[in-house]
């Protein structure tokens, strides 16, 4: 079984001296969340994932979820852990306090949900989707919903699901076919999703799916589309879950990997329509469900972490135990010492410090954005949406990358089923997949994100990494000087694709995965930057030397090892379409 250690130190590092504490929304006042606090926070998270949670992981990759007639009966123990984290308040720590929630910031959330989806990335699902619902719901429900439903989503007794692929409408929303008929006031739902996370369970008393249909008069297309709350169970006049709806899961998908995780088909209206309750105005569903899936998407990109996290560990781990090969006087060595190890371990490293580093970034933007007002919370907001497509795309890319590092330095050991490293393997996969693949991410990063505004919140953000470079004075030079010609990098290659697709429209679209990598790995250079240097003034004042000098060096190894790649990937994302679409249909 693999051991699991959260990086404590690191995390409040990053929050303490290099992201900073946003200031809550209508909960915590700032002054409550001191470093005494934050570390409260984390000591009780990595006790509850590291002592409880990590050591189910395996149970849930050998016990799938499986279907019974009596509906999806999940792995043994998960019930029972899943119980707990709801009474330790885990579920509600971001929540809005007028419906039971915490109020503390969307970055510590954050944070601890590293620790979660570390653990245990298949059982961790449950609540990520679930945090979408809330979320949702918050922005989008009526005061009638959310007196309904928030309170007991927000704590955990009831779990949420998140319903938009159906068997011939995948990514393409538009040929979504599932029908929502008024009656009085509700809807009936009819139709089938598939892949749907956690869509069927025990561990809660109710399950709250958020699913898009059509209302009879739907316009054509996306524009067609509304959002329906469809719950497991119906309210008896108590609010208490009573009579069930017409709803069932079907089939629980065979997957390559999250086995823990039940991926249902899910099957609505079988027997005249499920009882639904409009959420948001009509015809408005995507709209509405993209609150829920931007706040997904960060939280897939956070799994990348996660479970790059682990992978390291693990490698690391067999790396200061296993012995092979000799010195030159003779002696066994671990294989830690050979320098092709250390080059694998410390680029793993590297990869995890400077995703970690991002992805607080990206929570803390989220904080910022809503504390703000007028043209700064449009700035912030802008940025958010900016951040979104990298934070998922790039760092899902880069686990798979990481997971299989540690794979090859386990060697033939990491193949073997039983190392547990192959499931870390399997389980990371789904990643760049799900919640809108890679290329999805990074269309919406050059449609959305740059095109719509002529690049302005891009620019923004160049001109912060600008402003970075020049003052972190203290930060590896190879940094300084790898970032300051990525940045060039980055700037020409998007001022060239949008000049490029007037001659050739489909330049963007070619070169948009390219474009996204490379952004990605220049934001990570450039929180590395800002956190090498706020490690070098903590030296300077001579405390726990060892900790701080490793936070520069790894800034150092990124550089080496990592960022040199934003010249390749530019020049893969300026080579336009030509060569891409040359080739004859018939060849390939």
């Amino acid at each position: 079984m693999l051991n699991y250690r959260f990086p404590r130190k690191q995390a409040l590092f990053l929050i303490n001296d290099v992201v900073g504490v946003p200031k809550p929304v209508g909960g915590a006042d700032n002054d409550e969340l001191d470093a005494e606090m934050l570390a409260a926070i984390f000591d009780e998270a990595a006790r509850f994932g590291e002592n409880l949670l990590a050591p189910s992981n395996r149970q849930g990759d050998l016990e799938p979820a499986k279907l019974t007639p009596d509906g999806v009966q999940e792995t043994s123990g998960f019930a029972d852990i899943y119980h707990q984290f709801c009474e330790a308040g885990w579920p509600s720590l971001a929540g809005d306090p007028e419906y039971g929630g915490q109020g503390l910031p969307n970055l510590l959330s954050v944070a601890t949900n590293e620790i979660w989806q570390s653990s245990n990335l298949a059982w961790a699902l449950c609540p990520l989707l679930t945090s979408g619902v809330i979320e949702a719901l918050g922005v989008h429900g009526t005061e009638e919903l959310k007196t309904l439903w928030l309170e007991k989503v927000t704590s955990g007794e009831w779990t949420g699901t998140m319903n938009l692929t159906e068997p011939d409408a995948g990514s393409d929303l538009a040929a979504l076919k599932s029908r929502a008929v008024p009656q009085g006031d509700h809807y009936l739902i009819t139709g089938q999703k598939i892949y749907i996370t956690w869509g069927d369970h025990r561990m809660a008393e109710n399950i709250v799916h958020l699913v898009l249909a059509r209302l009879p008069d739907a316009p054509v297309g996306v524009k067609g589309i509304s959002l329906f709350l469809v719950p497991k169970y119906l309210l008896d006049e108590q609010g208490r879950p009573g009579k069930p709806n017409d709803l069932r899961a079907l089939a629980v998908e065979h997957k390559m990997g999250i086995h823990g995780s039940p991926t249902c088909v899910m099957s609505y209206g079988d027997n005249g329509g499920a009882v639904g309750y409009l959420v948001g105005e009509p015809h408005q569903g995507l709209a509405c469900m993209f609150t829920m899936m931007n706040s997904a998407r960060q939280a897939v990109g956070l799994q990348g972490l996660g479970i790059a996290e682990r992978a390291y560990q693990a490698a690391r781990d067999y790396a200061r135990e296993r012995v092979q090969g000799t010195l030159a006087d003779g002696s066994r060595v671990t294989i830690i010492n050979h320098p092709d190890v250390r080059r694998m371990l410390t680029q793993m490293l590297a990869c995890c410090e400077a995703m970690r580093a991002f992805a607080y970034e990206a929570a803390a933007e989220v904080d910022r954005a809503r504390a703000a007002e007028g043209d700064e919370r449009k700035r912030r907001e802008a940025r958010v949406a900016l951040y979104t497509p990298l934070v998922k795309g790039w760092m899902t890319e880069l686990a798979q990358e990481v997971c299989s590092l540690s794979m090859q330095v386990h060697g033939g050991m990491g193949y073997i089923e039983e190392t547990g490293v192959a499931q870390l393997y399997r389980d990371a996969r789904i990643l760049p997949i799900y919640e809108g693949t890679t290329g999805i991410q990074a269309l919406d990063l050059i449609g959305r994100k740059i095109a719509a505004d002529q690049g302005a919140a891009l620019g923004d953000l160049f001109a912060e990494i600008d402003a970075a470079i020049d003052t972190c004075s203290l930060a590896p030079a190879v940094l300084s000087d790898g970032l300051r010609e990525a940045l060039a990098q980055s700037r020409r290659c998007v001022d060239g694709l949008m000049a490029r697709a007037k001659a050739d429209p489909a330049a963007p679209a070619a070169g948009s995965v390219n474009l996204m990598l490379l952004l990605g790995y220049l934001c990570g250079g450039w929180m590395l930057l800002r956190s090498s240097q706020r490690a070098a003034e903590h030296e300077q004042k001579g405390e726990d030397q060892a900790f701080w000098q490793t936070r520069q060096q790894v800034a150092s190894a990124y550089a080496e090892q990592l960022l040199g790649r934003c010249s390749s990937l530019a020049q893969a994302a300026a080579a336009g379409s030509t060569t891409l679409m040359a080739i004859d249909e018939e060849q390939f």
